[in-house]
């Protein structure tokens, strides 16, 4: 099956679920950016239940901004919030000891363009669920997709109501299970047994 996906930062399970019942990945490069949505944006458990990171970017005078032309507003200290915020998060988990020397290298260099940290989180996630970050790029945007299946509505995190199997998260005794938060959080609480995990969900339904 062939997947055309929105890429972001540091992905939902949702989209990792796709992906894991892909033999074909195709990340959409020809859309504007959307405010609202998960391009720039990932959803942590953190002790005080759902906390969202969001990437801060600079305002454009276009009506319309192209995905790859957007640039990171990096006079905010985003990045050092939110390493402490994973930290706070995840520091009791399982595997965070495992896997943040994966993660902490995207919060220690600047980057210019948002294009670029969306695809070095996936690149990142991937490592961490050791397969290979294979893909393609759309050639141009596409209303409607022929050749493959469309998972792009799920960057609309909001809109996402694909429900996902529980597993044990840190601060579950407090808030209960969340679902569908960044792949971070999956690979933080299911190590080396995320990528089965994904593949035992049933394909995501998109809006």
């Amino acid at each position: 099956m062939k997947a055309v996906i929105h890429p972001s930062y540091f992905p939902s399970v949702s989209h990792f679920v796709a992906l894991a019942h892909s033999q074909e990945w195709v990340l959409e490069q020809g859309d504007h950016f959307q405010k609202q949505t998960n391009r720039n944006r990932m959803y942590i458990y953190s002790p005080n239940g759902l906390q969202l990171l969001n990437i801060p970017v600079k305002h454009s005078n276009q009506a319309h901004q192209f995905i790859k032309e957007v640039q990171i507003e990096n006079d905010f200290d985003w990045q050092k919030q939110h390493l402490k915020s994973l930290e706070a998060a995840y520091r009791s988990s399982p595997y965070f000891e495992y896997f943040e020397d994966y993660f902490t290298p995207i919060y220690t260099k600047k980057h210019t363009f948002l294009w670029d940290v969306m695809l070095e989180t996936m690149a990142i996630s991937c490592r961490c669920l050791c397969v290979p970050f294979t893909y393609t790029e759309t050639d141009e945007y596409q209303h409607t997709i022929t050749d493959g299946v469309d998972f792009r509505p799920l960057i609309n995190g909001k809109k996402d109501a694909n429900q996902w199997a529980a597993y044990t998260q840190v601060f579950d005794d407090k808030h209960g299970f969340l679902s569908n938060l960044s792949i971070i959080d999956l690979l933080c609480n299911e190590g080396r047994h995320a990528w089965q995990y994904l593949k035992d969900q049933p394909l995501p339904v998109t809006i």
